[in-house]
C-alpha cells in the first residue's frame, strides 16, 4: 500500500493519507486514484508533502482489506473516505457518521445489468461460483460453465485479473454461444490490454467514455495534459474523493475542529462530478446514474442510462 499525505490549503494544514495499492493486479487502479485525487488539489490551490498521523484517511481498492480499515476508523473516529471499494457493508452494517464513500456499492453496479438481462430474456440464477483473490486459474469455472450451458454468464473482476479471465473466456471459444456480462470494472483501464478479446462485451457502470458535460470534458483534457493519459473510472472516484472532502472544508472554513459542521457538510455536498452530479444516501454513498456501456476500440462508449439516480439499499445500516 502507498501512503501519500496531501496537505490542503487552510488555517492548519490537513493531512490526507492516501492507502491504495502501490504494486500487483490493482496497482493501476490506485494510481489513477491518486492523479485524480491531485488534479482536484491541485485545482483548488493544494500542495503534495510527505507526514505521518493523517487526519483524514481515503482508501482503499480492495473490499476485503476496507472492510479492516473502515473498523479501525470506526474505533478512533477518523474520518474516512473510500475512492472504490465496493463491499456493501460498508454502507451497510459498518455504516459511520465519519465514513463516506464516492465509488459505488457491489449492489449498485450488478443492479442494472441483471435488469439488461433480463429484458434480453435471461431468467433463473443456474449456478454461483466463487474463487480467492489473487487467483487467476480460471479453467476449472470455464470447465463447468461450458457444462451447465446457461444462457449468460455475470462476472466480478477488476484489475490484470480481469483482462486474464477475458482472454481466457475467448480461448475456451465460450464466447461464440454464452454472451459475458459484467460490472464495468472488467474492462475499465483493460481494453488494450485485452485486445480483440475485450471488444464488443457490455458492461455498466457510474463512468462511461463519450459522456456528454463541460464538467467531463474539462476534467478529461486536464487529466491528459498533466498525466499524459486518458483518465479512468478510478481517476473520477480519486477527484470526487477530493471535491467531496472540498466541500466539507469551504463549509467550516478549514477549521477542522469544527467536525460536526464539517461532516454536515459533506453529507449535504452535491458532487459536480464528470460522471453526472450526485448526492450521498443516508448510508454516505452516492445515489447516481448507472450507464450501460459497449468496448469499442480503447473506449467503454455509453450506450444508454440503464438505471436512473440509483441508491443502494444500505441494508443493516443504523446511522
Amino acid at each position: 500500500m502507498s501512503c501519500a499525505p496531501v496537505v490542503l490549503a487552510q488555517q492548519a494544514p490537513l493531512k490526507v493519507g492516501l492507502m491504495l495499492p502501490a504494486t500487483g493486479s490493482f496497482a493501476s487502479l490506485g494510481n489513477s486514484i491518486t492523479n485524480g485525487f491531485k488534479q482536484y488539489v491541485a485545482e483548488n490551490g493544494g500542495k503534495l508533502i510527505k507526514r505521518d498521523k493523517v487526519d483524514v484517511l481515503v482508501g482503499t481498492v480492495h473490499s476485503g482489506v476496507v472492510m479492516a480499515m473502515a473498523k479501525a476508523a470506526r474505533e478512533n473516529n477518523i474520518l474516512m473516505i473510500v475512492p472504490n471499494a465496493g463491499a456493501d457493508e460498508l454502507t451497510g452494517l459498518l455504516c459511520a457518521p465519519n465514513i463516506f464513500r464516492v465509488s459505488y456499492s457491489n449492489w449498485q453496479t450488478a443492479y442494472p445489468m441483471g435488469k439488461v438481462a433480463a429484458e434480453k430474456g435471461g431468467g433463473t440464477i443456474a449456478k454461483e461460483m466463487t474463487l480467492s483473490f489473487p487467483n487467476v486459474e480460471f479453467q476449472p469455472f470455464l470447465a463447468e460453465i461450458a457444462s451447465l450451458k446457461p444462457d449468460a454468464v455475470f462476472v466480478f473482476f477488476a484489475g490484470a485479473g480481469a483482462t486474464k479471465f477475458v482472454k481466457d473466456y475467448v480461448a475456451s471459444g465460450l464466447n461464440k454461444t454464452i454472451p459475458l456480462y459484467s460490472s464495468g470494472f472488467l474492462t475499465e483501464g483493460n481494453l488494450e490490454a485485452m485486445g480483440e478479446a475485450g471488444q464488443g462485451l457490455f458492461t455498466t457502470l457510474h463512468y462511461a467514455d463519450g459522456l456528454k458535460g463541460a464538467r467531463n470534458d474539462t476534467f478529461r483534457s486536464t487529466y491528459a495534459k498533466t498525466y499524459k493519459s486518458q483518465p479512468d473510472v478510478y481517476a473520477v472516484q480519486g477527484y470526487d474523493s477530493a471535491q467531496l472532502l472540498g466541500a466539507g472544508l469551504k463549509a467550516v472554513k478549514g477549521d477542522t475542529t469544527k467536525r460536526p459542521e464539517l461532516i454536515k457538510a459533506m453529507e449535504s455536498a452535491r458532487i459536480d462530478s464528470p460522471r453526472g452530479p450526485f448526492v450521498l444516501s443516508r448510508a454516505h454513498n452516492p445515489v447516481q446514474d448507472m450507464y450501460l456501456r459497449k468496448a469499442s476500440g480503447r473506449d467503454n462508449a455509453f450506450v444508454e442510462i440503464a438505471a436512473k439516480g440509483l441508491a443502494d439499499p444500505a441494508r443493516g445500516c443504523k446511522m
